[in-house]
């Protein structure tokens, strides 16, 4: 059987209310909401750069293909000059330059196609550029956007820590003197209780578990002797009596 001193058992309350303190400062840590703005903005910002890699990507597919539809243009361009050179120059017999004339006519023909073919790539150039620059703006925007949201989460983080850190040394103030076998019982007992290892008996109830206690065992707590350590038969926690218990 624990035994302590009333002072002792007294002083575990304090400790009781620090390692409370420290939960709720833990908890409100994980469930910052600047934490789910971060969490989201991630999110957002890696979808945003697959999408800009794929229009980069598209971008610069329908570039080559521009590319390729001016120099099909030019070549064009070219063999319909030097054949227009060598009509105008007369070389060559009439059937030859017959042939010239009528492949200058085909060759016009198919200019014209390809310059429709070229515009129509020029239009889809300017479409996939201008979808690429826009996204590049966005995630430029949402990049900003997300290195404020991690700063304002360092912040409400440093503090809680610096909070937590204070905390933690009251407790070990708290802690300091009171008995080993007191201490390493508490720690057994709140482990096992979801956090809370020793209440208080208020007007016959216990506040751990918000139980009223039953007339056996409130005569038991009456006749034991202030220095033994007593446990509450619901929720198996510490009772720490006081003047408001109700005995």
């Amino acid at each position: 059987m624990v035994t302590a001193a009333p002072q002792d058992q007294w002083r575990l309350l304090d400790v009781q209310a620090h390692d409370t303190r420290l939960t709720q400062l833990a908890h409100r840590r994980r469930t910052l909401p600047e934490s789910d703005r971060v969490r989201q903005l991630r999110d957002r910002m890696a979808g945003m750069d697959d999408e800009l890699v794929a229009a980069r990507t598209a971008a610069d597919d329908v570039a080559r293909e521009l590319d390729k539809a001016e120099a099909d243009v030019e070549q064009v361009r070219q063999r319909a000059a030097r054949n227009r050179a060598r009509l105008d120059a007369g070389q060559g017999s009439a059937k030859d330059l017959q042939a010239l004339q009528h492949e200058l006519t085909s060759l016009a023909q198919r200019q014209s196609m390809l310059e429709d073919v070229e515009l129509e790539v020029m239009e889809r150039v300017e479409a996939a550029q201008g979808r690429a620059t826009e996204l590049g703006a966005e995630a430029e925007h949402m990049a900003a956007e997300l290195g404020e949201a991690e700063a304002a989460l360092a912040d409400r983080e440093g503090k809680l820590d610096a909070e937590a850190d204070t905390e933690r040394g009251a407790r070990s103030a708290a802690v300091e003197g009171l008995p080993a076998d007191l201490v390493a019982l508490y720690e057994k007992v709140r482990e096992a209780a979801g956090g809370i290892g020793a209440a208080r008996l208020y007007q016959r109830r216990c506040e751990g578990c918000r139980l009223e206690l039953n007339t056996t065992d409130l005569n038991r707590i009456r006749t034991a002797a202030p220095e033994e350590v007593l446990r509450c038969e619901e929720c198996r926690r510490i009772l720490v009596r006081t003047a408001e218990s109700g005995l």
